[in-house]
């Protein structure tokens, strides 16, 4: 049977510089930089390996004058190594002084991230927030309202507990927390709408780092709006841990049609790659057979039936192989993201997994036949055998890839 999702609540498409949110568009991939913008040439080098990555928006710190006045010499550096990635700024604080005093690097930017929690208090949250709608309004520019438990609006905070208190039955510390950050983002987008900011122009978030907290809030606030939203589960953490907790939040409500973009915040290990964020959440999406990004690699998990290591390595060779062929073979041979190359290990599930693929192999196991059947489109073609089984198998993939994809 096909597989099915719910279908992807209605949403008010969004266009940021030339990729769209929301609407029928396909879910976004986005990332950020860790670099200090104002480094230029570090910066540029990081938003071009994201994209390189596959990431279809990068966000960029933007906390300093200098931060804002290097935005238009990346943006320009960028286009000049044919990267055409749109940049969105995050703000906090002190963003309506810096869009205000920087007004390149406003027209520069594709969109805005403004916090509702991190605009100013009382009186001053008010006028400032509305600076920076005022500002994105005039440059026509998208913003996304990105409420973060971690940095509530304490006089929305306030407010709300104390009516929650005069409640017959008040709700829990939990269902509060929950309703404080579905009204802050509506209230803002209501009062960004209020300013003269169309409702095409209006992306929310809402993030948490609690799995079932994020999903509760989703749930809730995609059923009080038709705004794009944007997924992610803040501060997911590092390595496995991030990568499991996002999975698990975001894996449920795009099961249930809720999202439109998405982002992986993993934090990096010492020396790690940023470019991690951008493949995981690819192969979220792809897993989740939402979209296709990469030719996908099926390799069984090894026993003692594989001892060598030769079945490991191969699997690993033919995903870095792919992968590095995608941007080259995605203009040419349209389609190919959608192939499956499976590298099985042994006799006991390798043919069966390598004819569903569209090109298998099944390497020999300890005490098997030292040969290497390989399978295309479910049929047997050849049997690999010696030194060579690695590079001949490669092969074997590139010439599938012409022969199939090719126009």
């Amino acid at each position: 049977m096909p597989v099915t999702h719910t279908p992807p609540r209605h949403s008010i498409p969004v266009q940021v510089g030339h990729v769209t949110i929301g609407g029928q568009a396909p879910i976004v991939v986005q990332s950020m930089t860790n670099t200090d913008t104002a480094d230029v040439a570090a910066t540029v080098k990081q938003v071009r390996e994201l994209a390189q990555a596959g990431s279809e928006l990068v966000r960029l710190t933007i906390n300093t004058d200098a931060a804002a006045r290097a935005i238009p010499a990346i943006a320009e550096q960028l286009q000049q190594a044919d990267i055409d990635v749109p940049l969105v700024g995050d703000f906090h604080f002190n963003g309506h002084k810096l869009l205000a005093n920087n007004p390149d690097c406003a027209q520069t930017l594709a969109k805005y991230r403004i916090n509702p929690g991190n605009v100013g208090r009382g009186k001053k949250r008010d006028e400032q927030f509305a600076t920076m709608i005022e500002i994105a309004c005039r440059h026509e520019k998208p913003v996304r309202i990105g409420v973060n438990w971690g940095s509530l609006d304490q006089a929305l905070v306030a407010r709300l507990m104390d009516d929650n208190a005069r409640r017959s039955e008040a709700k829990d510390a939990q269902d509060i927390m929950h309703e404080i950050m579905v009204t802050s983002a509506l209230e803002s987008a209501t009062q960004a709408e209020a300013l003269g900011m169309p409702r095409n122009r209006i992306t929310l978030s809402a993030k948490m780092s609690g799995v079932q907290d994020l999903i509760a809030v989703y749930r809730e606030l995609s059923a009080q709006c038709d705004y794009a939203l944007h997924l992610g589960l803040t501060e997911a953490g590092m390595g496995s841990k991030g990568i499991v907790a996002s999975t698990a939040a975001l894996s449920v409500l795009l099961q249930e049609g809720i999202g439109d973009t998405i982002r992986i915040s993993l934090t990096p290990e010492p020396g790690g790659d940023r470019c991690r964020e951008v493949i995981v959440a690819q192969e979220l999406l792809q897993a989740m057979e939402l979209r296709h990004f990469t030719p996908a690699v099926i390799a069984c998990p090894g026993c003692g039936r594989t001892t060598s290591h030769f079945f490991q390595q191969l699997a690993q060779d033919i995903q870095t192989h792919l992968r590095e062929q995608m941007p080259r073979w995605r203009q040419h041979y349209p389609g190919v993201e959608e192939m499956k190359v499976a590298v099985m290990g042994c006799v006991v599930n390798g043919p069966g997994e390598s004819k569903h693929a569209n090109i298998g192999i099944s390497l020999p196991g300890t005490g098997e036949n030292p040969v290497a059947p390989v399978y295309v489109d479910g049929e047997k073609t050849v049997t690999l055998k010696g030194d060579t089984i690695a590079a001949d198998f490669q092969k074997i993939v590139d010439d599938y890839v012409l022969q199939r994809y090719g126009e």
